[in-house]
């Protein structure tokens, strides 16, 4: 039959990336507790495209993704982006792979469990036989603001932020330890679960450790850097402010060549 892609195009241009986007399908993370989760997946793959062909094989995509090794990681990614690459004769690949991550917290006095679900992603792209991946995830925490604490007679505003965290890395990096200096940079980690020795417990602690913006990033920042697997990091962090009618911002990016 006539490869209609392979033809010459109308217009020669480079496309620098062509491909399919939100595939779902199911697999299977690594969980440091328990060996491995199983989890659904939100998939991106895409290729360049030179300028004298006139189309990609968009079926070539699900093929490779279909040949994947079931549980996502730096080995399972870098296979798919060589398998891209060359089923499509392309010189540059990419991949991202979103995902929700379940992580057991127990209240921090009564100890009661209950899982937090954390957004994750896992996103890589192959250039001249080079790798590169960066794994992501968003943590919410509470932060109690330093100068309401400071100006006021009582109380203080606080809020919860979230936290996003993008880490290029080498070996093998946890996503536990992301989550960790998440939670690490506020006033106050959240919890899905408190009871009432809790709650007070975590009102206190927070008013404790007033954090603007500015603090959380910067800490999240200070702890990426001393991470031994972290490469390089662009760190966000968004106070969705109680008494404001706007959000607070603040960014850190110290990424790789």
């Amino acid at each position: 039959m006539r490869d209609v892609q392979s033809g010459p195009a109308e217009v020669a241009l480079r496309i620098d990336r062509v491909g399919v986007k939100e595939l779902s399908i199911p697999l299977t993370v690594r969980d440091r507790a328990r060996g491995r989760q199983h989890t659904v997946a939100r998939v991106d793959l895409s290729v360049d495209l030179p300028a004298e062909f006139k189309g990609t094989h968009m079926s070539r995509f699900l093929e490779a993704l279909r040949n994947m090794n079931t549980v996502l990681d730096a080995a399972s990614c870098g296979n798919l982006l060589l398998d891209l690459r060359d089923r499509l004769q392309a010189r540059s690949s990419h991949l991202c792979f979103q995902f929700t991550y379940f992580l057991e917290h127990e209240a921090p006095v009564t100890g009661s469990p209950a899982l937090m679900d954390y957004p994750c992603f896992l996103r890589g792209n192959l250039l001249d036989d080079k790798v590169r991946l960066v794994l992501g995830v968003e943590v919410p925490v509470m932060t109690v603001c330093p100068c309401s604490k400071a100006i006021s007679d009582e109380g203080a505003h606080s809020q919860r932020a979230l936290v996003r965290i993008e880490a290029e890395f080498s070996g093998m990096l946890w996503l536990e330890d992301l989550i960790a200096i998440g939670q690490q940079s506020g006033s106050s980690p959240v919890y899905a679960l408190l009871k009432r020795e809790d709650e007070k417990f975590v009102t206190e602690t927070a008013f404790a450790s007033p954090a603007f913006v500015e603090d959380v990033v910067r800490n999240a920042a200070a702890r990426l850097s001393a991470h031994p697997r972290v490469r390089g990091f662009r760190v966000e962090v968004e106070s969705f402010e109680s008494i404001h009618n706007h959000s607070a911002y603040a960014c850190i990016e110290q990424m790789g060549e």
